[in-house]
């Protein structure tokens, strides 16, 4: 049986989802972030004021959460050449993917949670990448996260569990599980609670906007991460 993870934790919508899923399912819990010099480099800031929210105002989670984790992934913004770590526009490539496509990250990301897992004596790996609604990014796809874990597990000659709680819902079904969570926290309309410390703290802008408040949060509106996150939001509203 799995009592503890390590979720890979950007301070966005996503991962706050996860992270909560985490705390319900999990009884030690801790959290690793990354800096790659990404242009919306305010999420970091963001995910320490959500895991300070979450400490406050769910008490039953606050035991459970642990150690946080924050890797200086410098060299991954050195050899990316995309609108995630660079300042140009987006735009579709050739291949067929966006420029948010940083090759590599969820591969590098997965491979240094799992050595701090080990040095943590921590059992799964959560992490919210998604086959649902996603940019078509291969290192979100489920066979990557299968092969991810065999080779993190035979490296390592220790069973890792790779976690992946959003990979086949969207984010209609991401916000709607945000709330299902916040009301298994003990908290008295915790589900409520829960979505709008999302709204509020998390960050997903691409741009890192941190100054236009939509009713879904904080963004420009208009990038990929902001269209997408405001559609899941309108798609929860709906009864």
């Amino acid at each position: 049986m799995h009592t503890s993870a390590l979720v890979l934790f950007s301070g966005g919508q996503d991962s706050t989802t996860c992270l909560a899923q985490a705390l319900a399912k999990y009884r030690r819990v801790e959290t690793i972030g990354f800096d790659y010099r990404q242009r919306h480099h305010v999420e970091l800031q963001a995910r320490l004021r959500v895991l300070s929210e979450i400490r406050r105002q769910f008490p039953q989670w606050a035991e459970k959460l642990g150690q946080d984790h924050l890797l200086d992934l410098a060299v991954l913004g050195e050899v990316s050449d995309t609108s995630l770590t660079r300042d140009t526009a987006f735009k579709m490539e050739q291949n067929g993917l966006p420029n948010t496509f940083v090759p590599g990250r969820n591969l590098l990301f997965l491979t240094l949670a799992a050595a701090v897992a080990y040095r943590r004596d921590l059992q799964v790996l959560v992490t919210g990448v998604c086959e649902t609604d996603f940019s078509g990014y291969p290192d979100c796809r489920d066979d990557t996260m299968k092969a991810m874990q065999l080779a993190l597990s035979l490296g390592m000659d220790k069973r890792f569990l790779i976690d992946t709680p959003l990979m086949w819902i969207d984010k209609t079904d991401t916000w709607a599980m945000a709330h299902m969570l916040g009301e298994t926290s003990g908290v008295v309309q915790g589900g409520d609670a829960l979505v709008q410390l999302i709204i509020e703290h998390t960050h997903t802008c691409y741009l890192g906007d941190r100054e236009h408040r939509h009713a879904w949060g904080y963004g420009c509106g208009t990038c990929p991460a902001c269209l997408l996150r405001a559609r899941g939001y309108e798609g929860f509203l709906q009864p």
